[in-house]
C-alpha cells in the first residue's frame, strides 16, 4: 500500500511532445498573450491555464473572442450576464454571423484560390473547393434563399450524405440567420420524419441517392415520402449525386448555385439559434437540440483553434455522416482558415485500411476517426504507418467510445511512434468535447489528455461531492457557450432540465462514468445510465468491452445488469463471433478468466450468450438501455423508438431471450 507521502509511481507517457512543438502550438502563444493581456498564468502550462480558465470564466471567453478576432457588428454589455444553469445568457447585446468567420478566410487574397474542401467518394480521387468559390456559391444560394421567402430563425433540412453540397447549404442557411438541421441519407423516412417533423423546414435540400460499399443506393421513394409527410416545405431543392432528373416541383441545385452574389450575412443575436442537432431517441422521440450562432463560434474556435492546433497550413478530416454532430464539429475547421476534408463513403471500402489511404491521398494532418475504426484495423491486421505515407498526418483523434488502451499502443506501434493520439469525448448536447486533446501534454495510455478549457468538469460521487482517482459522475458545474439555448418544443423547459439538472439541480450531469486521474487526466468507463452494479460496487461497460474485444474470437460485446425482482443481479456477456469462431467451453473460460485476472471476479459475467449482431444507434453507439428494457420483460416497441436503430431484427434476438426466460 501506498501513502500521500510516497505515491505510487506515476507510468511513463506514451507520448510526450518535444519543447520545439509545445513552443509552435498555438495554445502556447494564446496563454503568453493571454498573459500579457487578460491576467492568464504565464507560467505553470496548460494545468495553470486551464484553472485560470475555469476560475476566471468571463474573462477567459473574452480572451477567446479578442484572440480569434470575433466580429461583433454590435457590441456585447457583459461576457455572463447570468451564470445559470439552465439558461445562461451569453454576450447579451451582441450581434453576429457564424458563416461570416467560417468564410473570412476567402477574403484573403493570398488564399482565395486555396482549397477549402477536398472532397472524397469511394474511388478515393480528391476534388477541391476553394475558399473562393466556396464564398460564390454560398453566396448564391443565399440570395436565392432569401427569394423563396427564408428569413431568420426558420428551419431549413439537409437529407444529404458529407458532401460539398451540405456545407454550401448549411453556410447558406446560417447566413440568412435561418436555423440548420440534417440527416443522412442512409436514414430511412421514419428516423428523419421523427426529427425534421418537429422543426417544420421551409425547405429541404436533398439527394437521389448515395453510394456505399461500392453501391448505388436510390433515395427517390423516401424523399417523395419525406415531400409527402412535411407540410410545412415550401421548397425542395435536388441534388443528383446518382444523377436521376430532378422530381417534379424540385429546384435544382445547379440553377441555385450559379449566381455571383456577395454573401449577405444577416447579424443575428450571440444566442440566436444556429442548428438543430438530436439526441440518438433509441427511447423515444430524437430530443431536438438547439444551440446557438455565438455560443457555437466561441466553442469551435476555442475547441479546433487551441485544443486541435488547427490553423492556415492544415487539413483536417473526420469520418463522419449528415447525422452526426462530428459532421457540425467537422465544418468548423473552415473557421481556423483549415482545409477541411469530407469523406463520403463506406469507411472500411474497398477494404479496412481506406481511411488511411484517404489520408494518404488528401494530405490530412489531424485525422478523426472512432476507436471502433482503430481496433478494427488492428483485428485486421492494417499496418497503415508501412503501407501509407503518413508523414503529414501529425495527430489522431478518435471518439464514439473510449479509445481501449490497446487502440492507443496500436496507433502508436503502427502509424507512428511520433504521434499525438488524442481520445476526446463531449457529446450532441454540447456539439464539442468536455475533455480531450491538448497538443502541449503528455498522453498516457487509455486517458484523455485533460478537461477542456472553460470546461469546469469534475467527477462527483452520489452525494455530489468531487472526488479524484475514483469513479463519479461527469459533471460540468459552471455553463459553456455551446449549451443548448433550448429544446425543440419544450416550451416550460422541464425535458431540457430532466436531461441533464435532475441528479444535480444547477450542475449538468452527461451521464458519463469518468476518474479524474491525480495526474489531471480523465479516463471514461461508459454511460452510467446503463451502469453494471453488482454488490454494490459499480463498473462501467467500457472496461468490459475493452478486455472481452482484445479476444481475436469477438468481433463486439454487449454486457448488460439487471436487478431482479426478488433482489437477484443477473448480468449476461452477449458476444458477436468473428467469422469461423465457435463458443464452446473453451472461449467461455478464456473469456471469463481475462474479465477476472484484468478487471476483477465481480465483473465475471453470470451467462455468455452468442449473439447474431450488437444493435447500435444510427450514429454507431451501442444500444445498452433499450436492450436491459427488454430483458426486464418492456414490449419491443415500448422499449426503443425503431426509427433509430441501424438493424431492428437484431432486437428481436435480445426480445425472444427474454420471453425464454419470462
Amino acid at each position: 500500500m501506498t501513502s500521500a507521502a510516497n505515491p505510487a509511481p506515476q507510468p511513463a507517457p506514451l507520448w510526450q511532445p518535444d519543447s520545439e512543438r509545445i513552443a509552435a502550438a498555438r495554445i502556447t502563444r494564446f496563454q503568453a498573450w493571454a498573459a500579457e493581456r487578460y491576467g492568464a498564468p504565464a507560467e505553470g502550462g496548460y494545468p495553470a491555464l486551464h484553472r485560470w480558465s475555469v476560475a476566471e470564466l468571463d474573462t477567459f471567453w473574452r480572451a477567446v473572442a479578442d484572440w480569434f478576432d470575433i466580429r461583433f457588428s454590435s457590441p456585447y454589455t457583459a461576457v455572463l450576464a447570468d451564470r445559470t444553469m439552465p439558461g445562461a445568457q451569453w454576450f447579451p447585446g451582441a450581434a453576429l454571423n457564424y458563416a461570416e468567420h467560417a468564410l473570412r478566410t476567402a477574403e484573403d487574397p493570398a488564399r482565395a484560390h486555396d482549397p477549402a474542401l477536398v472532397h472524397v467518394d469511394e474511388t478515393h480521387e480528391p476534388a477541391e473547393t476553394s475558399w473562393s468559390e466556396l464564398r460564390r456559391q454560398v453566396g448564391s444560394l443565399a440570395a436565392e434563399l432569401r427569394a423563396l421567402g427564408v428569413r431568420p430563425g426558420d428551419r431549413v433540412s439537409g437529407y444529404l450524405p458529407n458532401v460539398p453540397q451540405a456545407v454550401i447549404a448549411f453556410l447558406a442557411s446560417a447566413a440568412v440567420g435561418a436555423v440548420w438541421t440534417s440527416c443522412a441519407p442512409d436514414f430511412g423516412a421514419r428516423s428523419v420524419l421523427d426529427r425534421f417533423q418537429q422543426v417544420e423546414p421551409v425547405v429541404l435540400f436533398t439527394v437521389d441517392g448515395y453510394r456505399y460499399g461500392g453501391k448505388e443506393h436510390d433515395r427517390t421513394d423516401v424523399v417523395a415520402e419525406l415531400r409527402r409527410e412535411l407540410p410545412t416545405l415550401r421548397a425542395v431543392v435536388h441534388i443528383p449525386l446518382l444523377g436521376s432528373p430532378a422530381p417534379e416541383g424540385a429546384l435544382e441545385w445547379s440553377a441555385l448555385t450559379s449566381g455571383d452574389a456577395e454573401p449577405a450575412f444577416e447579424q443575428v443575436p450571440f444566442d440566436h439559434p444556429l442548428w438543430v442537432l438530436y439526441s440518438s431517441g433509441t427511447t423515444g422521440l430524437p430530443k431536438a437540440i438547439v444551440q446557438s450562432q455565438g455560443g457555437i463560434l466561441l466553442e469551435h474556435f476555442k475547441q479546433l483553434g487551441l485544443h486541435c492546433d488547427l490553423g492556415p497550413d492544415d487539413r483536417f478530416f473526420w469520418y463522419t455522416s449528415t447525422g452526426w454532430m462530428m459532421w457540425n464539429f467537422l465544418v468548423s475547421g473552415l473557421l481556423t482558415g483549415t482545409t477541411v476534408v469530407l469523406y463520403d463513403g463506406s469507411p472500411g471500402f474497398p477494404d479496412t485500411g481506406a481511411q488511411w489511404r484517404m489520408a494518404e491521398r488528401t494530405g490530412a494532418t489531424l485525422f478523426g476517426t472512432s476507436a471502433a475504426y482503430v481496433m478494427a484495423c488492428r483485428k485486421a491486421d492494417v499496418h497503415p504507418g508501412r503501407d501509407f505515407d503518413l508523414s503529414r498526418v501529425k495527430g489522431v483523434a478518435t471518439t464514439g467510445s473510449p479509445l481501449p488502451p490497446d487502440g492507443f499502443r496500436w496507433l502508436h506501434d503502427e502509424v507512428r511512434e511520433d504521434l499525438w493520439i488524442a481520445s476526446v469525448s463531449g457529446g450532441t448536447d454540447v456539439c464539442s468535447c468536455f475533455a480531450g486533446a491538448v497538443p502541449t501534454l503528455p498522453v498516457h495510455i487509455g486517458e484523455l489528455q485533460a478537461p477542456c478549457l472553460g470546461t469546469d468538469l469534475q467527477a462527483w460521487d452520489a452525494q455530489g461531492r468531487p472526488v479524484i482517482g475514483e469513479v463519479g459522475e461527469l459533471v460540468v458545474t459552471n455553463p459553456m457557450p455551446s449549451m443548448p439555448i433550448r429544446f425543440w418544443n419544450d416550451p416550460d423547459g422541464s425535458r431540457y432540465r430532466d436531461s441533464y439538472f435532475d441528479m444535480f439541480p444547477g450542475v449538468w450531469r452527461h451521464g458519463d462514468w469518468i476518474t479524474l486521474t491525480d495526474h489531471g487526466s480523465v479516463i471514461i468507463h461508459g454511460r452510467s445510465d446503463s451502469t453494471l452494479n453488482r454488490q454494490g460496487v459499480r463498473m462501467g461497460s467500457a472496461d468490459i468491452y475493452e478486455v472481452v474485444e482484445r479476444l481475436p474470437e469477438i468481433r463486439e460485446s454487449l454486457v448488460i445488469g439487471l436487478e431482479e425482482p426478488d433482489g437477484g443481479y443477473w448480468m449476461p456477456l452477449f458476444v458477436h463471433l468473428a467469422e469461423g469462431a465457435v463458443l464452446d467451453e473453451a472461449l467461455r473460460t478464456r473469456i471469463k478468466r481475462a474479465i477476472r485476472e484484468q478487471l476483477s471476479p465481480r465483473h465475471v459475467p453470470d451467462e455468455i450468450i452468442e449473439a447474431p449482431g450488437v444493435p447500435h444507434t444510427l450514429t454507431g453507439k451501442r444500444i445498452e438501455v433499450p436492450v436491459k428494457r427488454l430483458l426486464q420483460g418492456a414490449a419491443l416497441d415500448q422499449a426503443v423508438n425503431p426509427g433509430s436503430v441501424d438493424n431492428l431484427d437484431l432486437l428481436r434476438f435480445y426480445e425472444d431471450i427474454a420471453r425464454k426466460r419470462g
